[in-house]
């Protein structure tokens, strides 16, 4: 259903952000997935940011159309998340989580995925809720969506952006305006070939006047290691080398440097993720 239809709101333009942003770091990160008797998938993760170190472990269990998700983090947060798949009707999906301590972050959530739409609203679990709700219609090929938040403890609409979407077999055009109409991105992700793809983003803020643009490519060197490189105008370039040394293991070295201050600037991010 998801792949005929426009998908959820934070789908529009997810494929430029991805070329873009995805797996850059410019920390450490550890990441190590193994599986229980009962199918249950554990996974353990540590990322050094600077000189604060960050742990979490998580589990993850699956039955039928239902998943468990238990995450413990290091500053003594433990999140369950329990997601429904297919609730009653094809395409209809149930979120409930619940951290603890309980705090005002605990939700529900549905999402429903058509042919021709794409609708998710939460509410969350106190006496004063926030409340969002989204929606993308159209189809796979040209959609138009908005996603829009209301505090009911101020009664003030905290959110509230709207994005449209343009989508062929190799290129993906999407704008946005976000931040309560505040800035407007516009970007394009284009396959050039089955190896290599390039996209950009520029991003508009109407309270500062100020423009930023983004260039981005990836090309996978062979079938198991990809580079991507990308620049902005204000100097700054990243890069990065990702390969597959076995099946979902990924090694990622990746660098960022202002090439205004090249002494100076210089930062590298090493991440590990290991799974059987």
């Amino acid at each position: 259903m998801a792949a005929a239809g426009p998908g959820l709101y934070s789908e529009i333009g997810k494929k430029a952000r991805d070329l873009l942003y995805k797996d850059y770091h410019t920390h450490q990160k550890f990441t190590l997935t193994t599986y229980a008797a009962n199918g249950a998938a554990i996974t353990a993760a540590g990322t050094r940011k600077d000189e604060a170190v960050f742990t979490e472990i998580q589990s993850q269990l699956k039955h039928n159309n239902v998943t468990v998700d238990v995450k413990a983090t290091s500053e003594s947060n433990v999140i369950t998340t329990f997601t429904v798949h297919e609730l009653g009707t094809p395409g209809l999906k149930a979120i409930l989580c619940i951290p603890f301590p309980y705090q005002k972050s605990a939700k529900a959530e549905l999402q429903y995925l058509h042919h021709h739409a794409g609708v998710a609203a939460s509410v969350g679990l106190n006496a004063n809720p926030l409340v969002n709700l989204s929606g993308v219609f159209g189809t796979k090929a040209l959609a138009v969506g908005a996603d829009a938040a209301f505090d009911t403890s101020s009664g003030d609409l905290t959110k509230y952006n709207a994005g449209l979407s343009y989508t062929t077999e190799d290129f993906v055009a999407a704008a946005t305006l976000n931040n309560k109409g505040d800035s407007l991105a516009a970007s394009y992700y284009h396959s050039v070939n089955p190896t290599t793809a390039v996209g950009g983003e520029l991003a508009h803020s109407f309270s500062t006047n100020e423009n930023t643009l983004t260039f981005g490519t990836q090309h996978a060197l062979d079938p198991l290691t990809t580079v991507k490189a990308r620049f902005n105008n204000f100097g700054m370039a990243s890069a990065l080398l990702q390969h597959e040394w076995r099946p979902k293991s990924l090694i990622t070295f990746s660098t960022e440097v202002d090439i205004k201050a090249i002494e100076k600037s210089s930062k590298f991010g090493l991440s590990l993720v290991l799974k059987p």
